[in-house]
C-alpha cells in the first residue's frame, strides 16, 4: 500500500510540473517589461555583472528598489551567469522555482495530513490560478517563488522536527530556511504564527481543555484549548528572526512608504478590509486582473467598506462555529488572514491598494479550506462523483484563464494596455504605457499617455520627467524645459531631469545653465556618464579645455568603451598641445573633426 501511495504521489508531481509548463511555459518568449524588470535586472549594473563577490557584497549591504532582499538578488545574478540578460532564461527560472513550490506544497500537506486526493487539490489551485501570473510572469517578482519555495521548506522542516525526535539540528534547520525565506521576501514574516495554527490542525499538539495532563505539566487555556508553553517559547527565536526582518524592511522602504498625512490610517484600514474581500472574491472569480489597481484612497465609498467587513465577519465566524467538525476551515482562513496582514496596507508602501502578488502564499490557506471540504463532501456517496467532476472542471477552467492572463505579459505594451482596460483611474498604466510607445517611436501617443497619467496624479516627478523626454524627442525643449523644471520642483536631487533640463537649456543655446545643470546631475548621480559627455562637450566649445578633459576622463573611467568620449578627449589634449599624451594613450581622429554632441 505504502508503494502504491507513493506511486500516486510521484504521478501527482509529475502532473503538476506539467500543469505549470503548460500555462507558464508561454512566459519564455516574453520580454522583459518596464515595471521595475529594468531596475531590478535589466538595467541594474550589480546585478548585470552576475555572480561576483562584489555583486554579493552589494547584496547584502543596500537596500535597492525600496526593499532588502540579498537572497533575491543573488538569484538574479546567478541567471544573468547562467543567462546574461536574454528574458527567456530568467522567465524560465521562475517558472521552474513556481513548479517546485506547487511541488513542495503537494509533498507538505501530504505530509502533515497523510491525504493525497485534498492535497494534491489544494497544490493544483496554487500551482495553476490566475492570481499566480504576476509572480510568475514578472522577471521582478522573483522574491515571491524563491520565498515560496523556502516557505514550503520551512513548513516540511518543521514538520520534521516535529514529529521526529525534536532535536537542536532540526530546529536549526526550520530556523536557517526561515530565516533565508526573509531574505528572499519579507512577506513570510507571519510564519511562527502559523506555526501555532498548524500546531492545532492538523498536527494535533494543542490538545482539548479537558485532556488530562501529566503531575506538573504547565499548560495555559485558549479557546477550549490546551497550550504547552514549550509550544510558544520554541516559536520566540522565529518571532525575533522575523522582527529583525521587519525592522529592515521599514529601514529600506523608509523612500516609499506613505505618512500618515498622505493616507490617514482610516482609509488604510477601509483599504486593508475591501482588499481582503476582494480578494476572497478573486479567488473564486479570478478575472479583471491587472499588474496595478489604484489605490481608492478618499473615494473609496463606506457601503463597499461595510459590505466587506460584513462578508469578512461572516467567514470568521461560519469558521469558529464549525471548528469542531470542519478544522480545516479556520486553520485555512487563519492561514489566509494571517498571512495576508504584511501586505494589507495598513502600512502603506506605493499607491496601489492591492497587487495579485500579494495572494500567493495566504490564499493557500483558502485552497486548504476549500480542498478539505470538499474531500468532506466525497463521503457521501451521492455528492462524491459530482464533486470530483467539479473539481476537475475547476482545475481545467482556472489553467485555461491563467494561460490567457500570462499571455498579457508578453511586453510592456500588451500589459498596460489590458490594465487600462480593466481598471479606472490607472495613472501608473498611463505613465508605463507612454514609455513603452516612446521606446517604440510613438511619439505623438507615448504624450497623450503622459497627460493623461499626470491630470490623474500631478506630483509624481518620474512622469514629468518621461514627458520631458517625449517633448524633447519632438524637438521642443521649450516645452521640455518646463516639465523638468517641474520634476525638479518635486524632487531637488532628480539626477536625470538636471540631465535632461541640461540638454533642453543647450539646444537653445542656454550653455552657463546647461553646464550648471550637468553638475547638479552629477552631483546627485556621480555615474551618470552622459552628463560627463555633454558638459565636456560645452566646455570644450567655450574653450575652457582643462575642465572638458576633466569631464571626458571621467566618463572613461565610468565606461571605458566610450568611444565618443575618448575621441573628443583626443581632440581637447592636442587642441592643448599635449600632443604626445593624445597620441600615446587616446585614439585620435583627425584634429579638424568638430566635437561630437549626442
Amino acid at each position: 500500500m505504502g508503494r502504491r501511495d507513493g506511486r500516486r504521489a510521484a504521478v501527482v508531481c509529475a502532473l503538476l510540473l506539467l500543469a505549470v509548463g503548460l500555462v507558464f511555459g508561454r512566459t519564455v518568449g516574453h520580454e522583459f517589461v518596464n515595471y521595475d524588470d529594468g531596475n531590478y535586472v535589466s538595467a541594474n549594473p550589480a546585478v548585470a555583472g552576475g555572480l561576483t563577490a562584489a555583486g554579493i557584497r552589494w547584496a547584502f549591504t543596500q537596500r535597492h528598489a525600496d526593499n532588502w532582499h540579498p537572497l533575491t538578488w543573488l538569484s538574479h545574478m546567478l541567471d544573468v551567469r547562467l543567462y546574461g540578460l536574454n528574458a527567456w532564461g530568467h522567465h524560465l527560472s521562475s517558472v521552474l522555482l513556481h513548479a517546485a513550490a506547487a511541488i513542495a506544497l503537494f509533498l507538505l500537506l501530504r505530509s502533515l495530513t497523510g491525504r493525497l486526493w485534498p492535497s494534491a487539490l489544494a497544490a493544483a489551485l496554487f500551482a495553476i490560478h490566475p492570481l499566480r501570473v504576476e509572480s510568475v510572469a514578472w522577471v521582478a517578482e522573483r522574491k515571491d517563488v524563491l520565498s515560496g519555495l523556502l516557505f514550503m521548506l520551512t513548513l516540511g522542516a518543521y514538520v520534521r522536527y516535529v514529529r521526529r525526535p525534536r532535536s537542536a539540528v532540526r530546529y536549526l534547520a526550520v530556523f536557517a530556511l526561515f530565516a533565508l525565506g526573509l531574505m528572499a521576501k519579507p512577506m513570510l514574516v507571519p510564519l511562527p504564527l502559523l506555526l501555532l495554527v498548524l500546531d492545532w490542525w492538523p498536527l494535533g499538539r494543542l490538545a482539548p481543555a479537558d485532556t488530562a495532563r501529566r503531575p506538573g505539566q504547565r499548560a495555559w487555556r485558549l479557546g477550549g484549548l490546551t497550550l504547552p508553553p514549550a509550544l510558544l517559547l520554541e516559536k520566540v527565536p522565529l518571532l525575533a528572526l522575523a522582527a529583525v526582518s521587519s525592522a529592515l524592511t521599514l529601514w529600506a522602504q523608509q523612500e516609499t512608504r506613505l505618512p500618515g498625512a498622505v493616507l490617514g490610517f482610516g482609509l488604510r484600514l477601509g483599504n486593508a478590509v475591501v482588499a481582503y474581500a476582494d480578494y476572497l472574491v478573486l479567488f473564486f472569480a479570478p478575472t479583471g486582473l491587472a499588474v496595478f489597481y489604484p489605490h481608492a484612497e478618499s473615494a473609496l465609498p463606506g457601503w463597499k467598506i461595510a459590505a466587506a467587513a460584513a462578508t469578512l465577519l461572516a467567514a470568521t465566524a461560519a469558521a469558529l462555529a464549525l471548528r469542531r467538525r470542519l478544522p480545516h476551515l479556520l486553520a485555512g482562513w487563519l492561514w489566509y488572514a494571517g498571512m495576508l496582514v504584511p501586505v494589507a496596507g495598513l502600512v502603506q508602501v506605493g499607491r496601489q491598494g492591492m497587487a495579485d502578488r500579494y495572494t500567493y502564499l495566504p490564499q493557500i490557506g483558502l485552497g486548504v479550506a476549500l480542498a478539505w471540504t470538499a474531500a468532506a463532501a466525497c463521503r457521501r456517496r451521492a455528492l462524491g462523483r459530482w464533486v470530483r467532476q467539479a473539481s476537475l472542471a475547476a482545475i481545467a477552467l482556472l489553467a485555461g484563464l491563467a494561460w490567457r492572463q500570462a499571455g498579457f505579459w508578453r511586453d510592456s505594451e500588451t500589459l498596460f494596455t489590458r490594465a487600462l482596460a480593466v481598471t479606472s483611474g490607472n495613472f501608473v498604466a498611463h505613465a508605463n504605457l507612454g514609455v513603452a510607445l516612446h521606446e517604440r517611436g510613438r511619439i505623438d501617443e507615448a504624450i497623450v499617455h503622459y497627460r493623461a497619467a499626470l491630470e490623474l496624479q500631478p506630483g509624481f516627478a518620474e512622469i514629468q520627467y518621461d514627458l520631458g523626454n517625449a517633448l524633447a524627442a519632438r524637438q521642443q525643449p521649450e516645452e521640455a524645459a518646463e516639465h523638468y523644471r517641474q520634476a525638479l520642483a518635486l524632487r531637488p536631487d532628480y539626477a536625470e531631469a538636471h540631465y535632461g533640463l541640461g540638454n533642453a537649456l543647450a539646444a537653445r543655446q542656454q550653455v552657463d545653465e546647461a553646464i550648471a545643470h550637468y553638475r547638479l546631475a552629477l552631483i546627485a548621480k556621480p555615474t551618470l556618464v552622459e552628463a560627463h559627455f555633454n558638459a565636456g562637450v560645452l566646455l570644450a566649445n567655450r574653450g575652457r579645455l582643462e575642465e572638458a578633459v576633466a569631464h571626458y576622463r571621467s566618463a572613461l573611467e565610468i565606461r571605458p568603451d566610450y568611444a565618443r568620449a575618448r575621441e573628443n578627449l583626443s581632440r581637447a589634449l592636442a587642441a592643448l598641445g599635449r600632443v604626445e599624451e593624445a597620441n600615446t594613450r587616446w585614439s585620435t581622429p583627425p584634429p579638424s573633426a568638430p566635437p561630437r554632441f549626442p
